[in-house]
């Protein structure tokens, strides 16, 4: 494509694409994501595209690579259209099948069919598949549909049609105006209104502004931001271009995790295309609004999530915090006013000024509009990403999408935000989730993450674990982070060990007020929540571990042993061949024996016993057993 060089060109560029597409075209889509890929996607694209090109039905037939479908747990997904035909965990031994009986032929392959994990339902269609028909896809519907950075595939299902509306029909404050009207929240975790933040940047003096998208996402299992930019990078970029025109900006970054290396080649691959037809540059569309963008890649520190670290970082220095005020928007990269969002709120942007706030507004809660991603991941039968209405109720996202948990166990909780959001009891299941519910409950919505745990977890030793993250990615620039998570860990690591005191819990609950009073960033403010939401809802975890050297979820080792029936041993020998440190004894086809004082109590004796022979006990004497 030649430089588009007037809003009217892309406008009739727009429509050619669009009056060319032949909706009925047989189209082979494969899920591109990082998972999908890390299962073989890119090895059965070849093999598709082979396929079609030695039987020569490459007019009628097309091949296409497209972002994250979503549906990690069944991956690698391919999804053929027009007639939405879904086939998970696809294997290339299959593509011959699939293109023959299927593409060709017009018959489905029976073995390829999906079962629904719940209902023992058989599903041809996508569409029907409960994981994809309970949610709401705004954000990530081209996800799974278009090619990731091919320009002409996003212009031909309205890309940029945003864009152009804003720069042929609306002046900066317009386009400022309606995002504060619809609502948007930002998406990065604390949920500032967006439209306030543009505008406190837009009115600060000087022309020198600058806007980042704050693509380094930290949280342990989230990955929305991640597919976002591997599977549709124009979305954001778009809504990148719109919030320049909104503030003033001229100089826009992306900054992105190096441990993303599909999301990072795809953004740079697509900014050279649209650079390079008039969509970004001096005189975008012909237009006197210029605006640029450039990716830059962060090392990997969580803090560098926050926004003032991020901006030491990409100005060359270590990624620590500052005090605010000044705030970014009004003293941020090389001193001069700038405007941080994450990645998923830019995506909302294009939705908002193509179809106006009205409607985006119409989904979600009063204080919370549109749709939310979230990676759903842990003791869940369905996991991946799942995009819901803001309101959505957690028992509609674990159990209705995600097929609820597995092997019969029972909900416990989900971890809700990353390591500093909070843990979420059965209690709050039917609670309308939005930025304002979960705080009522000590949780954050943070990015998304949202990790469910069954009754076999430890919610002091779940504590324990997200603690341990954020105090090791604590940049130790200030005493209350840095000193008071520390203190923190010590005393959870003690109590897991069967070593607490009934002190403890006052200590902890203190320290941990204190370091959320204290601490400079964002990072301290909510890395106890954690364990306040764990001693909130589950202090009877914890008063088991200190008062009776017990471990309820036998979680925790020294607070149970594993012994063996010797009604029910079979003699099988897999525990014995399987222990690490030689603590079991005993004959073939003869009742074994481990021994206590040489357990190590890493479990691998109860993982592959047959015949559910070895048990967990509680430990007479809790540690010291």
């Amino acid at each position: 494509m030649d430089c588009l060089e007037s809003l009217t060109a892309f406008g009739e560029w727009q429509r050619q694409l669009q009056a060319a597409a032949d909706p009925q075209r047989k189209q082979v889509t494969i899920c591109g994501g990082t998972g999908c890929t890390a299962f073989g996607a890119r090895d059965l694209l070849q093999a598709f595209e082979g396929a079609v090109e030695a039987r020569g039905v490459g007019d009628r037939v097309s091949v296409k690579m497209t972002g994250c479908h979503g549906f990690c747990e069944k991956g690698p997904v391919v999804v053929l259209l027009p007639e939405e035909t879904f086939y998970p965990s696809v294997k290339l031994e299959d593509v011959d099948d699939i293109l023959d009986q299927t593409v060709l032929g017009g018959e489905i392959v029976d073995r390829l069919i999906y079962t629904d994990p719940v209902s023992g339902e058989r599903i041809v269609r996508n569409p029907s598949v409960p994981f994809y028909a309970k949610q709401q896809r705004a954000v990530f519907r081209l996800n799974g549909v278009i090619h990731p950075t091919r320009l002409d595939d996003y212009v031909a299902h309205g890309g940029y049609g945003a864009l152009a509306r804003a720069l042929g029909e609306m002046a900066p404050e317009e386009v400022l105006d309606e995002v504060r009207k619809a609502g948007l929240r930002g998406r990065g975790g604390a949920g500032f209104p967006t439209g306030v933040k543009w505008d406190l940047c837009r009115k600060q003096p000087g022309h020198e502004k600058y806007l980042i998208c704050n693509a380094d996402e930290g949280d342990p299992g989230a990955f929305m931001d991640r597919s976002l930019l591997e599977g549709v990078p124009h979305l954001v970029i778009e809504g990148m271009i719109l919030a320049a025109y909104a503030i003033g900006a001229t100089k826009g970054f992306i900054y992105v995790r190096a441990e993303y290396p599909i999301a990072v080649e795809h953004t740079i691959e697509t900014l050279e295309q649209v650079r390079a037809c008039g969509l970004l540059g001096d005189s975008i569309l012909g237009t006197d609004f210029g605006f640029d963008i450039e990716v830059r890649m962060g090392a990997g520190a969580f803090v560098c999530g926050e926004e003032s670290a991020l901006i030491a970082s990409l100005e060359g220095h270590r990624g620590h915090p500052r005090p605010r005020p000044p705030f970014p928007v009004q003293k941020g990269y090389l001193g001069k006013p700038t405007n941080i969002n994450n990645v998923e709120t830019f995506a909302n942007v294009p939705l908002i000024i193509a179809d106006g706030w009205e409607r985006y507004a119409r989904v979600g809660t009063e204080g919370s509009k549109g749709t939310k991603i979230f990676a759903l991941a842990g003791k869940v039968r369905n996991t991946g990403l799942v995009e819901v209405p803001m309101g959505a109720t957690l028992r509609q996202i674990v159990f209705d999408i995600g097929g609820g948990v597995p092997d019969g166990r029972e909900y416990k909780a989900a971890q809700m935000g990353g390591p500093s959001g909070g843990c979420v009891p059965a209690e709050f299941l039917d609670l309308p989730i939005d930025y304002d519910s979960v705080k009522q409950i000590g949780a954050i919505m943070g990015s998304g993450g949202l990790v469910v745990m069954d009754d076999q977890t430890c919610m002091v030793d779940v504590a324990r674990f997200f603690l341990e993250f954020t105090q090791s990615e604590s940049c130790g620039k200030c005493v209350p982070c840095r000193v008071g998570t520390r203190h923190m860990l010590d005393t959870l690591k003690r109590i897991c060990a069967g070593e607490g005191k009934p002190e403890d819990i006052e200590e902890l609950e203190t320290l941990a007020q204190d370091i959320k009073a204290g601490s400079l960033c964002g990072l301290g403010q909510t890395a106890p929540n954690p364990v306040l939401t764990t001693l909130r809802y589950f202090r009877h975890e914890y008063d088991a571990h200190i008062h009776e050297h017990y471990c309820p979820a036998h979680v925790c080792p020294g607070l149970f042993s594993f012994r063996i029936d010797a009604e029910v041993c079979t003699g099988c020998g897999l525990c014995r061949k399987n222990c690490p440190v030689d603590a079991i004894a005993g004959e073939r086809k003869q009742p074994h024996v481990i021994d206590p004082k040489r357990c190590i109590h890493c479990g691998a004796c109860f993982d592959v016993c047959p015949a559910s022979a070895v048990t967990k006990q509680r430990a007479a004497g809790g540690s010291n057993e």
